[in-house]
């Protein structure tokens, strides 16, 4: 990925190479909002009910994976000392998502993967490997990475990663399943066999060996 400038959480600016879906955007952070949140009349006084977004789940440490963060999610995500998000769809990031990362310093990868449900369509590999060298750079994490539902492409992702991280095949499929369920995609599954991870093993950080930020 060509980057812009300084690499730092302050002042990145957007960039986008030849894949054509490639952004990066460095939001700085803002002060907090001391405003009062709506709570459930079920709840404890003062405690604020947190909902994780659809699919939401840890992956390893540091990284999480779920589908598209709804506002009602943004009180769980700022749990989770968020400092990247992989964005995996070539919609532009809705303005209440982008206030969000803003607002609490967290830093926009987003790579187009088209969504399809077209078996002969293929997955980008080279936004599949760079999206792994971002989940691999220890200084991106804590990290979430999210498509529309969290299923095919973000199931792509992970399903690389656990090759890297040496999973047998029937276990990143049936962990690509779990999250698919009914809508798992034979095209996926294949993708994922395929997928050469040369290259990324000899800069390979394991993702495991991270430590708390």
């Amino acid at each position: 990925m060509r980057i812009e400038g300084p690499y730092d959480y302050d002042n990145t600016p957007m960039c986008q190479n030849a894949i054509g879906a490639t952004k990066l955007q460095s939001f700085p952070a803002a002060e907090a909002d001391n405003s009062p949140q709506e709570k459930n009349s079920f709840d404890s006084p003062g405690e604020e009910l947190l909902a994780p977004p659809l699919n939401f789940s840890m992956v390893d440490y540091g990284v999480f994976r779920s589908g598209f963060p709804e506002p009602a999610n943004f009180s769980f995500l700022r749990t989770l000392g968020l400092r990247s998000i992989i964005y995996l769809c070539p919609e532009p990031y809705p303005v209440a998502n982008a206030e969000f990362l803003k607002a609490n310093g967290i830093r926009l990868f987003q790579f187009g993967i088209e969504g399809s449900k077209e078996p002969f369509v293929n997955i980008p590999e080279d936004s599949i490997r760079e999206a792994l060298e971002i989940v691999l750079d220890e200084k991106n994490r804590p990290l979430l990475m999210h498509c529309k539902r969290g299923k095919h492409r973000t199931g792509c992702l992970v399903g690389c990663l656990r090759k890297l991280q040496r999973w047998c095949l029937t276990s990143i499929f049936d962990e690509y399943q779990r999250f698919a369920a009914d809508k798992a995609r034979v095209s996926d599954q294949r993708f994922i066999e395929l997928f050469e991870i040369s290259g990324l093993e000899e800069s390979c950080v394991p993702v495991s060996s991270s430590k708390g930020q």
